[in-house]
């Protein structure tokens, strides 16, 4: 994993994992604003060659992390992400089961955002 960095393109909602010049995974996820700022991952993909080495973990670290260092909350959607906090409780603060259904509300509200 050493050869691999992890990059947040904010803009277009993809916090990414580069390794040799191409993108080898990425979580998906948008910028919830009410009832306060989150971020919501919805999907973590690693592409087939590099399953295994540790790249959707280190993806899900990074967004904690860089939620952590904005002073905002993560409130995952995504199935990887929700099994990865729950083995990192730790790293990963319990989601506010309120900002959980306004992230939901918004994902229904955009269904062809993801």
């Amino acid at each position: 994993m050493s050869d691999i960095e992890i990059r947040d393109d904010r803009a277009a909602g993809r916090l990414e994992a580069v390794g040799g010049g191409e993108v080898v995974g990425r979580i998906e996820y948008f910028v919830l604003d009410a009832p306060r700022r989150a971020l919501v991952p919805v999907h973590t993909i690693v592409e087939p060659a590099h399953e295994g080495k540790g790249i959707a973990g280190s993806l899900a670290r990074e967004l904690y992390a860089g939620a952590a260092r904005e002073g905002v909350v993560v409130a995952p959607l995504c199935p990887y992400v929700v099994r990865w906090a729950e083995r990192h409780p730790e790293e990963a603060p319990a989601a506010d089961p309120e900002l959980l259904r306004a992230a939901k509300a918004w994902l229904a509200a955009h269904p062809g955002r993801f």
